[in-house]
């Protein structure tokens, strides 16, 4: 079974298991997997099944994809393979058989358009992700799904869009750029500070290299769960994270 294992700073955010003829990589949401971050494209690139190997092909990227530290149009993809988009790495490891599902399938989906994004709500995620062949919800012991949670930080000191931010998405970006869903404002605030993630209803932290954060006071130089009522302090931000009721 191949795999993809997203990582940033060394930290791992996201593993994916390609299960279908084709598997988009980009900043947008209505990506395979999707890579909140300015460096980098809408839709980025692509690995398809290819007879009897795995291929991945860059969709005109500005700051082009990477195998192994090479800049690539199009390549075949072997066992543990480093991938470099934008600031992020993935690893690709192909340990296992080739998913029946990769093999039956003549053709990949149709690539979405730039202008077609939309936002899903968290069923309609999970209905994705199940026919993508990805994690199905977690059950409890007595089988029933386990409620989402929803995570919150509410602003404490700091310049920003909002006071308070709900945390729906897989990654969110805390920064000065116009694609940070956290805005900070002024004029020395980073274009990017931070990145949350959210995997198996837990939450995750991790700065940017050049960024300092401080978790209830103590200094955090890579990725920290956040538990409700941790302080974040990023710059001039001081929030207090929790959960929805």
């Amino acid at each position: 079974m191949a795999k993809l294992y997203l990582k940033f700073d060394n930290s791992l955010l996201k593993e994916l298991t390609l299960s279908q003829a084709a598997t988009t990589i980009g900043r947008l949401p209505d990506n395979t997997l999707q890579i909140d971050n300015l460096a980098v494209s809408g839709h980025h690139a692509r690995i398809t099944w290819e007879q009897d190997h795995y291929a991945i092909e860059d969709l005109g990227s500005l700051n082009g994809t990477y195998v192994n530290n090479e800049r690539i149009g199009k390549t075949k993809l072997r066992h543990c393979d480093t991938l470099k988009i934008g600031k992020h790495e993935i690893e690709f490891k192909n340990e296992g058989p080739t998913p029946v599902a990769a093999i039956a399938a003549k053709a990949g989906p149709a690539m979405p358009k730039l202008d077609a994004t939309v936002m899903l709500d968290t069923r309609q995620a999970q209905e994705m992700l199940a026919s993508r062949g990805g994690p199905p919800p977690a059950m409890t012991a007595e089988g029933t799904p386990i409620k989402d949670r929803i995570g919150l930080l509410n602003v404490l000191e700091g310049k920003t869009d909002q006071e308070t931010y709900v945390l729906t998405s897989k990654m969110t970006m805390i920064g000065k750029s116009a694609m940070a869903t956290i805005r900070l404002k002024g004029m020395f605030a980073p274009n990017s500070a931070a990145l949350i993630s959210k995997r198996e209803n837990k939450y995750f932290i991790v700065p940017e290299p050049k960024a300092r954060l401080r978790i209830n006071g103590e200094e955090i130089s890579g990725q920290h769960e956040l538990a409700a009522g941790d302080i974040v302090e990023i710059g001039k931000l001081k929030a207090a994270f929790s959960f929805q009721d």
